[in-house]
C-alpha cells in the first residue's frame, strides 16, 4: 500500500494544525486508494518518525514524504532526508521517497496570480 505523509514545519498556533488536518482530509478524498497522514518537523505532534511509524503500522510498503515547505533550505536539504534515512534503516522493506518543496512546482506562479486576484 502507498502512503502519503505530508510533512509541515510545525507551529505553536493551533490554527496551523487545523489547516493541515483539513488538507489531509481533502487529500484522503482525492486519493482514496492511498493512506494519507501528516507529521511535523518540530513543535507539533506527530513527529516525522511517528508519522512514518503510523504509515508502516497501517500497512504501507511505500511512503512518499510530501514536503509542505515552500522552498529549499536546511530542513528540506538536510534535516528531513536525515530522518528519512534513519527510517529506511528501521524499515528496509519499505520504499521511501521525498517530493520537491511545493515552491518548485510549475503551477506556483498561477497560484500566486489567483491569490493576488482574490485580494
Amino acid at each position: 500500500m502507498k502512503a502519503i505523509l505530508i510533512i509541515s514545519h510545525g507551529s505553536r498556533s493551533p490554527r496551523t494544525k487545523e489547516e493541515i488536518v483539513s488538507l489531509v482530509r481533502l487529500m484522503r478524498e482525492r486519493m482514496p486508494k492511498s493512506l494519507v497522514e501528516y507529521a511535523f518537523l518540530e513543535i507539533e505532534l506527530p513527529s516525522i518518525p511517528e508519522g512514518i511509524d503510523q504509515c508502516v503500522s497501517n500497512g504501507a510498503s511505500e511512503v512518499i514524504i510530501t514536503l509542505n515547505f515552500l522552498n529549499s533550505g536546511r530542513h528540506v536539504n538536510e534535516d528531513i532526508p536525515s530522518i528519512v534515512k534513519e527510517a529506511q534503516k528501521r524499515y528496509p522493506q519499505v520504499k521511501f521517497s521525498i517530493t520537491r518543496p511545493i515552491g518548485q512546482h510549475a503551477q506556483i506562479p498561477d497560484l500566486f496570480v489567483d491569490l493576488i486576484n482574490e485580494t
